[in-house]
């Protein structure tokens, strides 16, 4: 039987059935297409247990076709990258076993097994909604959501923004939470949706509608590529509110995006947290203000000691969060606490309840017994403008326990080692400077801008033994 919240989806696409939202699609089409499918899945309603459907389409309104229609028939969906390669997919296969591929999975010959092996979930939705996540790890993993999850995270952005109809200009992943989440927000409020990519705009690609009405939202590489060139500088500043998440921006970033008025408003979330559960308005980052932000209605943020004891304000230590939009684990296990989920990352609350992000507890290098941040001192070089992209990470040594290694991305061909320890010299402390440095051509990040910090040991690993 199908439960009356997962009716929800079909509801909002009755509602919009008639409205030329999709700017650049013919929104006619997605709810046509939509229709059908859910009318396919609907011969297997029977089912005693969830159809697994797999979504990999490249062509956006079949994705999000596909993902109304699977989420309607009371599915457990699952959305993925098509550009995985055979290896990540032969991961995500032999964990979801699916039944149903929609899509393009490349070099993959999948064979369903002959016996359903979906697991029993009871107490918990009927249909599950599965975001990839991979974390810094590079190791592929599915957040699970529902339909009820997703709703409040769009419900306090919502709240928290004073919006009634929500205007998207998406130019990040849909299968990923940051993409989603502009669909659905969209989607659900009445407001219209822009699909785009980042090389169609710097192609010049030009779109008929009015941009203080759009909020957008960008990675700090993205933002970095549009702050390059003059013309997509003056169309980001016209909009209502400019997200920016994803991974840490750099302190140039944000000063360059304020000496240009840019209406920046950096986020903090992730996959778990189905988007941002705090966002710093454009108005307090246009003042001078760099944390990100007070915490959105849905949420709260509680600050803990190393022994969960609560901290106070402007004490830094565990976030540990409560969220209505808080997803109910990792397939195909639940969390055991579904009040709280313990982050690894280190932050505080400032006397104005705003939060301030100060590293990964898992990535903070301990040099000689001091304590070093790699998001401080990538910032530091950064500001030298003498490197493309940075990431610092920690390796092994025997005399000082881990030693301050920097991988970089030279911005120009005479770049060397002795020219940034110059720039550095004034901008830390001297125990945070880099005493490796190691020059690669780019960087191993994803399309959300985060950096495989596994596969950069490797990297300095082998640079250091072939010294």
């Amino acid at each position: 039987m199908v439960s009356i919240s997962m009716e929800k989806p079909l509801i909002y696409l009755e509602k919009r059935a008639n409205d030329r939202w999709l700017i650049g699609y013919d929104s006619r089409e997605f709810t046509l297409l939509t229709q059908q499918l859910q009318s396919q899945l609907t011969q297997n309603a029977n089912l005693k247990t969830p159809l697994k459907i797999v979504i990999a389409e490249r062509q956006p309104i079949k994705l999000l076709a596909s993902f109304i229609a699977a989420t309607a028939a009371n599915s457990y969906v699952f959305l993925c990258n098509p550009d995985w390669v055979k290896a990540e997919w032969e991961q995500v296969l032999n964990l979801v076993q699916p039944d149903i591929i929609w899509g393009d999975v490349a070099e993959i010959v999948y064979q369903k097994p002959p016996i359903r092996t979906t697991p029993s979930l009871p107490n918990y939705p009927s249909s599950l909604i599965m975001i990839p996540t991979g974390g810094s790890s590079g190791k592929i993993r599915f957040a699970m959501h529902s339909w009820e999850t997703l709703m409040a995270s769009v419900r306090g952005f919502k709240h928290y923004f004073n919006l009634e109809k929500i205007n998207s200009f998406c130019i990040l992943p849909l299968y990923h939470v940051s993409g989603l989440m502009q669909f659905m927000r969209s989607f659900t409020s009445g407001g219209k949706l822009v699909i785009s990519a980042l090389k169609q705009l710097e192609n010049c690609e030009k779109y008929d509608i009015e941009p203080s009405d759009f909020v957008v939202s960008l990675v700090p590489t993205q933002l970095q590529r549009l702050l390059e060139k003059p013309y997509l500088t003056t169309w980001l500043s016209r909009f209502q509110t400019v997200l920016l998440g994803g991974a840490p921006a750099w302190l140039e970033l944000l000063e360059t995006s304020r000496n240009y008025g840019i209406r920046l408003a950096p986020t903090y979330g992730m996959t778990e947290t189905a988007s941002q559960i705090a966002t710093l308005k454009p108005e307090a980052f246009l003042a001078g203000n760099n944390t990100s932000g007070q915490i959105l209605p849905h949420a709260k943020v509680i600050i803990k000691g190393k022994n969960e004891e609560i901290l106070g304000i402007n004490q830094t230590g565990i976030i540990n969060i409560q969220a209505d939009s808080l997803a109910l684990g990792y397939y195909p296990e639940f969390f055991p606490n579904q009040e709280e989920f313990q982050l690894d990352d280190l932050g505080y609350i400032d006397e104005n309840g705003n939060l301030k992000i100060v590293g990964r507890n898992s990535n903070k290098i301990i040099t000689g017994g001091e304590n070093v941040f790699p998001n401080e001192v990538e910032a530091a070089i950064i500001a030298t403008q003498m490197v493309e992209d940075v990431c610092v990470i920690g390796l092994p040594d025997s005399q000082w326990g881990e030693i301050v290694t920097a991988i970089y991305v030279p911005k120009f061909p005479d770049i060397n080692i002795s020219n940034l320890k110059t720039a550095m010299e004034n901008k830390l402390s001297k125990f945070k400077h880099p005493k490796k440095w190691i020059a690669v051509e780019n960087l191993p990040r994803n399309a959300q801008g985060k950096v495989n910090r596994q596969r950069l040991q490797e990297i300095a690993t082998t640079a250091v033994l072939s010294e």
